[in-house]
């Protein structure tokens, strides 16, 4: 039970960039909620639900995926991608432009996605020194970092872009 909750439900098990895949959902889910005319402060607590969820579960049961494959960072374990991408959504909602069109949603969504990605792989400090951190909480805080750095950037786009 726990290796399935810290994959995303196998989604960490996929061959291919499983970290991409653990990333998903919460763009999915914050694009089709903002498209659909959600309530920013709906959009805010599910994203917030999705973090707090992800880092429970990386932060609780992390260590022993840790212990089974002998690895620091297991790449089966994408509930901290779950975690990472949802804070980067987290504030978009309230943030950004009121006025938007369903192209621009899913702009952003897309955008927020890849600056997540983008800040994950690349760790630059001080995100690679979370991952130095405990068991769980260093497979975690990484994540929860790239995301606040994707959210600043996104921010920083969605102004100049839809701002402007």
């Amino acid at each position: 039970m726990k290796r399935l909750l810290t994959s995303c439900f196998g989604l960490g098990r996929l061959p291919v960039a499983p970290g991409t895949w653990g990333s998903l959902p919460p763009t999915i889910i914050f694009g089709l909620m903002w498209h659909f005319g959600t309530s920013s402060i709906s959009i805010s607590i599910v994203m917030a639900a999705l973090a707090l969820a992800g880092s429970v579960v990386c932060v609780r049961f992390a260590p022993a995926v840790i212990a089974a494959t002998g690895k620091t960072d297991p790449r089966e374990v994408v509930a901290d991608e779950l975690a990472g991408q949802a804070v980067t959504f987290l504030v978009s909602p309230f943030l950004a432009i009121s006025a938007v069109s369903s192209r621009d949603v899913w702009i952003t969504a897309v955008l927020g996605f890849f600056l997540f990605r983008l800040f994950d792989i690349a760790k630059p400090w001080p995100i690679c020194k979370l991952e130095k951190l405990p068991e769980g909480w260093g497979v975690l805080a990484d994540d929860l970092m790239a995301g606040v750095f994707a959210a600043i950037v996104l921010q920083i786009v969605i102004r100049l872009w839809l701002g402007g």
